[in-house]
This record gives structure tokens, sequence and C-alpha cells, in this order.
């Protein structure tokens, strides 16, 4: 896989070298074991895939040349580049302005872009309408288009199924741009229709079953589906496609439920005729990341700090899995780490920020799990570790722990 020159203050001196011995160590990514940072006092442990993924490296990549190639000229981003305030706040402070929130809600209106001024489309990619305004008015949006390659996948499947005559079912929160971009791709040849959850993927199982009436459908499925959506109609065949930062295994727990239900509909014998398999379309880094975290888990630890954007979905899902087994506490940078005894941290559930007290372990040698989404850089972490490192006395230096980790592997 491609380098992609980024700044090198996204860089860090500790994460990168693990990173680098872990490609070393298992070039094809075969191992899902975590990796073990022993201070003596205090260990941490980290996931075997974390941090920057391949989409967000490229975003950043291009974000950064288009600033370079067009000085003096106004630079825009469609929304936020992706889910981390300090990636964001960095491309705002080079003098890139932001068109839209991340709910799609006009900052700066549109009507005041001109043919002069530079338009970037973020990783998520953005809608067929709002692509297909600034088009028409003349202004350039597919010179630096850092859409994902991984979510343009899913759009090309996406048009596969509706050429095959399939109503497409995407796993996602309605709301967030990159499920907005999908569903605006996925109804430009077909039915489409989003489902947040397996709740919501339940629910609309009474419709291919036709035990709802289909007026019902329209209320419990407001503002989720095409125009013109009949579920008597368009539900005879199916393809789930997925907002690529949602658990993978939820979304195939998603398509195995409705290909079951396919079945008890119309025989297994005649499956296929009425199901698209859909696989393809899960993201590998998403992938990776979880079940990388799933390895790091089996390990065990005494509490679990994850790291990145309030806001951010694949950072969210990794906080989910880690709360089933530890306590753990969501956090954007090392700032948030108030002191030895505090710690400022987002609640997914309540969608509130709180500060905890007694947050470290008091018994020897604690275990301390350290975790990012793609969006969060590999130096924040890097200080985030490094404050955490600093409120135990007597621990060993971290050229010597990295040192030890190579040599002992």
């Amino acid at each position: 896989m491609r380098s992609f020159d980024i700044p090198t203050f996204y860089r860090s001196p500790i994460i990168s070298r693990v990173k680098a011995f872990r490609k070393a160590q298992d070039p094809k990514k075969k191992d899902f074991s975590p990796t073990e940072l022993d201070f003596g006092t205090v260990k941490f442990m980290l996931a075997r895939h974390f941090g920057f993924c391949y989409g967000v490296e490229n975003a950043i990549e291009i974000s950064y040349r288009a600033l370079s190639e067009n000085p003096g000229k106004k630079i825009y981003l469609l929304s936020q580049m992706i889910h981390n305030p300090s990636v964001n706040a960095d491309l705002t402070d080079q003098g890139i302005a932001f068109l839209q929130d991340t709910y799609g809600k006009e900052l700066i209106p549109f009507d005041d872009v001109t043919t002069d001024d530079v338009v970037i489309i973020p990783a998520f990619g953005t809608t067929v309408e709002v692509e297909s305004y600034f088009r028409n008015r003349g202004i350039e949006v597919k010179k630096y288009n850092t859409t994902c390659p991984f979510v343009e996948k899913v759009w090309n499947r996406s048009a596969k199924l509706g050429q095959q005559d399939c109503t497409i079912i995407i796993h996602g929160k309605p709301k967030h741009e990159e499920t907005r971009a999908t569903f605006s791709h996925a109804r430009e040849n077909a039915a489409a229709v989003v489902v947040k959850d397996m709740t919501e993927t339940k629910v609309l199982e009474k419709y291919i079953r036709k035990e709802l009436p289909k007026e019902q459908f329209y209320r419990d499925f407001e503002g989720q589906y095409s125009e013109g959506f009949d579920p008597e109609v368009h539900f005879n065949k199916i393809g789930v496609v997925n907002q690529t930062t949602m658990l993978a295994s939820d979304t195939q727990a998603i398509a195995d439920h409705l290909k079951h239900v396919i079945i008890a509909i119309h025989g297994e014998e005649n499956m296929k005729q009425h199901f698209a398999d859909t696989r393809d379309t899960l993201c590998y880094a998403t992938n990776d990341n979880q079940q990388a975290t799933h390895g790091l888990l089996e390990k065990g630890a005494d509490l679990a700090i994850v790291v990145g954007g309030y806001n951010s979905s694949n950072t969210s899902h990794l906080v989910e899995l880690c709360e089933e087994k530890m306590p753990t506490f969501f956090i954007q940078t090392e700032e948030d780490i108030l002191n030895r005894d505090e710690i400022s941290h987002f609640d997914i559930h309540t969608k509130e920020v709180l500060k905890s007290s007694n947050y470290l372990p008091t018994n020897d040698t604690p275990t301390i799990i350290v975790a990012s989404g793609a969006s969060c850089p590999d130096a924040i972490v890097d200080r985030v570790i490094a404050k955490l490192l600093s409120y135990f006395d007597g621990a060993s230096s971290t050229d010597e722990v990295i040192a030890a980790l190579t040599t002992v592997n």
C-alpha cells in the first residue's frame, strides 16, 4: 500500500516505531494480538491496528496540496475533513474554511463561492445534489476530491445493485455526512432506505414480510427512504451496504438477518434472485481496527483510554467495545487528562462531557489500554501515553521500552 506525504507533526516518536516494528514482523496483517509496552511501573497495551487509515491520510495529503498549490486563493472544505478536532483546527489555522457543519447546514452561503475559489470534497464524500450545484456554476470540485476510496467502493457497489433492480438497504447513521452522501448516490440508481441498527432492521423486516401497512412505513422511516419508495414493491430484491465507519460485525449481522428473512419468504433455492451478497463493501480499515480491538480486549486490562473526536463514528464504536470489558474513558487529546486524579471524558450514551476522579488504578503495575480511531493522529496518542506515564514514578524510558520490545521479539 502506498505511503502519503502528510505533515510531520502528525507523526510520532513512540507510535511510529511500534507500528514500523509490527509491520516488519507481520507484513500480511495476520496477527491481531496487541503490543505491550512495559514501563515497569505501568504497562500500556496498544491494538495491532489503529490511527490514520488510508482514506484519512489520502484526504490530509490532498488538502495540504491544495493549500500549497493555491496561494492567495480562498479555499473551502464542504464540511469537516474528518471527525477529529485537532486535524480540522489545523486546517482552519492554515486558512481553509468550512462551508457546512456536520449536519449539512450552511455555515458560509454556497452562493459566496466563486469560480476563482477552491472547493475540497471531504473524506466522507458529498451528495450528488451538492456536487451538481457547484459543477453547474462552473466551480471545480473534482481536482481536490478527497472522498475515501472505500466510500466510493460502496457507491459503485450501490450502482451495480441498482442495475440489478435491487433496493439498497444502507446501514448507517441517517444524519452522518457519509450516510447522507451514500444515500444520495444510491437513490440515483435504485430505491434506497437507511437503517441505523438491528432494532430498525427488525422493524423493516415487518414491512418486507408485509406484516405492517405501508402508510406506517413512511412514519417509521421518515427522512430515511428515497422518493417514490413503495414498501409493497421495493423489497422484492435487496442488497445491504454500509457507512464504512459502522461496526463491520453489525453490518454483517444486519445483512445475515435480512438474508434469512428473504429465505423464509422466497425459499433458499430462490434466495439469489432476491438477495445480493454485499460483504465486499466492508471497509478494510474499520474491520482491521475492530478485530484488533477484540484481540486487545482478550488480553484484559485495568482500564481503557480511547482517543478521538467525539463525533467520530468509528471511535465511538471502539468505546462501545471497550466498555463491555472495563472502565473506559473517551477523550480527544492529552489535555483532557487533567491530572493524576481527574479526567474529562465524553459519555457516548448521554452525549455529555463528564469529569471522573480517581480514574487511575492503584494496584501495582496497572495495565492501561490506549486505543484511537481512524481519524486520530498518532502524535496525539503519543502525548496521551507520555502524560499518563508522567504519573508513574520510576518508569523506564521510552527508548528502553521500545528497544526491549524489538530485541525480545
